[in-house]
Formats: C-alpha cells, structure tokens, sequence
C-alpha cells in the first residue's frame, strides 16, 4: 500500500511510516491490563519490539518471567515473546526515550458520585509529556468522554513545543476488548481510528492494518467522533439491557415467562436483538461509560435523562434479585437470616476472571448485609474482599469481608438452603448442580435446558 499524500509530504511522518513498514518501530504500552496486555502481545507477535510499561512492580515482574494475569492471553502464549525478546515489561518510563509508538490503555473509572475519573489518563500523558521527542505517535486507547484527546491529553503534549501532525502524531482508537471472548479478539475485531490531523490517522491506520488487516480499520474525521463511538457502543446495550430488566419486573408481575418471550422474538430475521436479563450490568464499560455520556452532556446544559433512566434500572438489578431471593426462601419457611445459600459466580460476564463492577459481587453483599450463611464459588476467581470503600463504590456493608472461593462438592450442593446461579460460566455441570440441590434460583436462564427439575427451579 502507497503512502497517503499527507505522509509523503511530512519528512517526520514519512520516517515513522518506515520504521511501522519494517517492523522497526519501538512500541511502548503504557498499562499492561485486559487492553494494553492483549495489544502489546499481539504487536509483539507481528515482530515488532514492545515494552509494556506499569506501575505495578508485582505485575512487572510476572510478565518478564512469562507468567500473564489476564487470562485472554495465557502464559503459554505471553511467554514465547517474552522468550525472544519481543516483549518487555518494565516500571522505568525513561523506556519512552526511544519509544516511536505510545499506547495509552489506562484505566477510567468513575468516582462515587457518578463523575469521571480521568486521573490515570492524565498522569499518563504527563509521564510521556516528560519524554516527548519528534515523530511519536501518540494512541489513547482507554474509555473517555467525548473531547478527552483534545482537552486533556493534548495540552500538555503541545507545551513541549511540538506540533501536532508536523512534530508528533495524536489518535483516539478505542478499545474494543471483550473479556473472555474467543470469537472476537484484537486481530479480527475492527477498530475504529481518530486523528487530529490527517497525518496522524493515516500512520495509525497503517500500523493497526498490521494487526488486524487494511479491511478492519475504519478512520473518522476527528478523536471526538471516535470517542462519541465508544460511548455509542455501550450506552446502546446499556439502554436495551435496561428495557429487558424493566420488563422482567413487569413480565413477573403479570406471570408471564420472559424468557419464553424473548427466544420467541429472537426468530424474527430482522428488527430485533435479542437482550437477557441477569443479575446486573457489570465490567468496565456498560455500568460506566454512559455516566460519562450524561456528565459530558452538562456542559451543554443537556439532560441525557433517557441514559440515566437507563443507567437508575440497570443499578436497580442487583436489589431486585436480593428481593426475588427473600420471597422464594420465605415460601417454604427459610428465613433470610441464617439461610444457607451457595452463590455460583463473581465475575461480571461468563468465562473470564474479570471482577470489575460485577453485579454477583453486589447481590453477595447484599446476601451477607441481610445476614445470610453465604458462600461462593468461582473457578477464576478464588478470593473476593466487599465492604472496601472504593472511590466507585459505595458498599452497602458497615465492614470488610473476605471471602475464598469453596470447593463445589456434592456435600456443599446438597448442604445449601438455596443454590444461586449469579454467573453462567461453561465449567459447571448444570444439570448436575440443580439435580442435587435443595432448591435452585436462575438468573442466568441455565436451567431452561432441564425442564425435569423445574420443580425446584425458580427463574430471575
């Protein structure tokens, strides 16, 4: 592929251009977490030099010697770049000296009241602001608002006394990573690209090509419109999963089986997607990146109050299945404080080890907060501590709890009060699990294979 006219007539972006074409290019990942981990191997693997630098000395140390924390890049996969060379992790941001590409994969939670927190991206851009030299180029990869690349990160990249697009190159290119995925990942999943000059898009769009082909980059005009993707992405599932939870208060209500409803709607071949409910929303993006959508739209003396409603019914779930939970024990007997109960799951989606914003973890504390016999169990994730004050979170316990995950015998199925599927991972034998319990609570629809044991099942 030619160089666009905009690279060839910029000495400093048609040098960059090279060293991406031959693979010379130094490439620095700066946080090595479920993104900027998956993008520095995956660089790596295409033969290119990647350090990946993080404040954590614990994590340093365990990606140098080949062992991953993140389990969508296993260490059997980590370690052979790790092995040649290809890959490097360090806590000495002086590696950014030489860096020719920048990627910043920070995280971007929200703070208690609901306001981003963009501190990481700032101290970010601020510790490569200290090593800035001609021809980098800069990609921000976290979650932000709209107007984060030109408002925060660009500012102090520019009081170096560089330009942008003549001197160094800025991008917005979300990201798109889907924890525990095994059909889309970074090298098939398109990405989409935003500059703030020309220049600056067409050097990105020439290095993601490596990884995931011409076919799946898509550049916009401008890193606000790439911003304003993201945001789009997730605030549509946030919207329609909260019309799916809405209508599981209502559908049980008027005694109507949701899930009945919602499988005979998916044959339609067009105009519908199909949404389920679940004890919540959970992860980094559905439960976060719509708050930074409703903040962002004050500034425009605009009430996104459709988004908030949205996000209010979402934040709703976990309350409503402790009360679903109550009414089903109180039926036969059991109080709720003292019950028994077995929790299957803590992560917020199936088949991954991320804990992050996990409605499981809310609708545990909330189990333990009403005094039940609570204990849990999760194949990827072995302890769990609630009551923490986090700046994100505000526990409804009055004290920290620990808990290890317990060994899933027959004796403690049989034992339980009550088995609550909070998470539908693909390791536990369903059908197995329901046929020896007491009783059975889904929130996750995996009982709806087994019809013989409905008799103790009750459906979310």
């Amino acid at each position: 592929m030619e160089p666009s006219a905009t690279i060839l007539e910029n000495e400093t972006a048609l040098k960059l251009l090279e060293k991406i074409d031959s693979k010379a290019a130094r490439i620095v990942v700066v946080g090595t977490g479920y993104v900027g981990l998956p993008l520095a191997v995956s660089f790596a693997e295409k033969g290119y030099k990647v350090e990946g630098y993080d404040v954590s000395e614990k994590t340093v140390e365990g990606l140098n010697s080949g062992v991953s924390h993140i389990k969508d890049i296993p260490s059997e996969r980590l370690k052979p770049v790790v092995d040649s060379g290809k890959f490097h992790a360090t806590n000495d941001e002086s590696i950014i000296d030489s860096a020719d590409v920048v990627f910043i994969c920070v995280p971007t939670p929200f703070t208690r009241n609901k306001t981003p927190d963009i501190s990481y991206i700032e101290q970010a851009t601020e510790t490569i602001a200290r090593h800035m030299h001609p021809g980098m180029l800069i990609i921000l990869e976290s979650t932000t608002y709209p107007g984060t690349t030109i408002e925060v990160v660009e500012p102090p990249l520019d009081k170096q006394g560089f330009v942008e697009g003549v001197d160094y190159f800025l991008v917005f290119s979300p990201e798109r990573v889907d924890p525990g995925n095994v059909q889309y990942t970074i090298s098939n999943t398109p990405k989409v690209i935003g500059g703030l000059s020309q220049v600056s898009t067409d050097l990105c769009t020439r290095l993601y090509a490596k990884i995931v082909g011409e076919d799946k980059v898509v550049p916009v005009s401008c890193p606000t419109v790439a911003e304003m993707v993201k945001l789009l992405e997730n605030t549509f599932r946030a919207v329609n999963i909260a019309l799916v939870f809405e209508l599981t208060f209502l559908c049980h209500r008027m005694g109507i089986n949701l899930w009945e409803v919602i499988e005979a709607a998916s044959t339609k071949p067009f105009g519908f997607m199909p949404f389920y409910p679940s004890p919540g929303v959970g992860g980094h993006c559905i439960p976060v990146d719509p708050y930074y959508l409703y903040w962002k739209g004050h500034e425009f003396d605009f009430s996104t109050r459709f988004i908030e409603l949205a996000a209010e019914t979402n934040n709703r779930m976990p309350d409503w299945v402790l009360q679903r939970i109550t009414r089903v024990l109180n039926r036969v007997g059991t109080a709720c404080t003292g019950a028994k109960v077995l929790a299957l799951g803590a992560t917020f989606k199936p088949d991954c080890d991320d804990a992050r914003n996990s409605p499981a973890m809310r609708v545990i504390e909330l189990l333990l907060h009403h005094d039940v016999d609570l204990s849990y169990h999760d194949p990827y994730v072995k302890k769990i501590r609630l009551g923490e004050k986090k700046r994100d979170y505000a526990p409804v316990l009055e004290r920290i709890v620990d808990l290890e995950s317990i060994e899933l015998t027959d004796d403690a199925v049989q034992d339980a009060d009550l088995i609550v599927c909070l998470v539908n991972h693909s390791d536990y034998d369903w059908k197995d699990i329901i046929g020896k319990s007491r009783m059975f609570f889904d929130t996750r629809g995996v009982s709806l294979k087994f019809p013989e044991f409905s008799d103790k099942v009750h459906l979310l």
